[in-house]
């Protein structure tokens, strides 16, 4: 098992990127920029958690962790937009959101306790 997976934060990533893979995937006609852009920032936030798991540095760990957290934000601005254009419905975006929300705050945690 790599170190990454050990991770709570990982895990619920992982959990939240499956999730809205499978909610776009059900999205017919919707924007593709919109489409594209919150299926890539969404699985940027575990490839980058992962890849700054395994830095050595704890500055290049951080760096990563920032990455990771910087693509929570999209994420959310993404679904914001959404919303305001009823594309989402509340029920997916309050608990996108959430998620997101829960997913930014130990990312903070993280980058917090790398020494």
């Amino acid at each position: 098992m790599f170190d990454f997976e050990k991770l709570d934060v990982y895990q619920i990533s992982l959990k939240l990127n499956i999730e809205v893979l499978k909610w776009l995937a059900g999205k017919q006609g919707f924007d593709p920029y919109f489409k594209d852009q919150l299926r890539r920032a969404t699985i940027s936030v575990g490839l980058n958690l992962a890849e700054g798991t395994g830095r050595y540095s704890a500055a290049d760990k951080k760096r990563f962790f920032v990455i990771a957290r910087s693509s929570v934000y999209e994420c959310v601005s993404i679904l914001q937009i959404l919303k305001g254009t009823n594309e989402i419905s509340l029920e997916h975006y309050n608990h996108f959101y959430q998620e997101y929300e829960k997913l930014s705050k130990m990312l903070l945690g993280l980058y917090r306790s790398t020494k």
